[in-house]
């Protein structure tokens, strides 16, 4: 979440038209997506999470549907709703996605929020 909230601020947004919803887990930010993205308040929505492989196939289910319903919301509303839950095999390699060795996924996610947002108004104003 830091590293997509230290983008936006890079990119001019200000910490007013920033607006954060917690939830339980992966699986629920669909819903909580497509409310914000319905609201008509926002003009993109940013997803983060993190889902850990664990010794079930829980994993494969809750990844499965939070990409899908994420994905859905961007085409049911329109928001670029943007899919920045990490899917990892162990902690390590979540860190390292989220700001460690291999780049930030928040911040990847907010530049992609904020391009998606910038072709959706020029396409609309001509």
């Amino acid at each position: 979440m830091e590293g997509a909230l230290s983008t936006l601020a890079q990119y001019g947004v200000r910490d007013d038209d920033i607006a954060t919803a917690w939830v339980p887990g992966s699986f629920e930010l669909p819903v909580v997506a497509k409310t914000l993205a319905a609201s008509g308040q926002y003009d993109a929505v940013i997803c983060l999470g993190a889902v850990i492989r664990g010794e079930t196939s829980h994993y494969d289910m809750v990844c499965n549907q939070a990409a899908s319903g994420i994905a859905a919301v961007s085409r049911e509303t329109g928001i670029p709703t943007m899919f920045g839950v990490l899917t990892t095999e162990n902690l390590e390699q979540a860190i390292n996605r989220s700001g460690g060795k291999v780049g930030n996924l928040g911040s990847d996610c907010a530049v992609g929020a904020i391009e998606s947002v910038r072709l959706l108004q020029s396409i609309k104003t001509g």
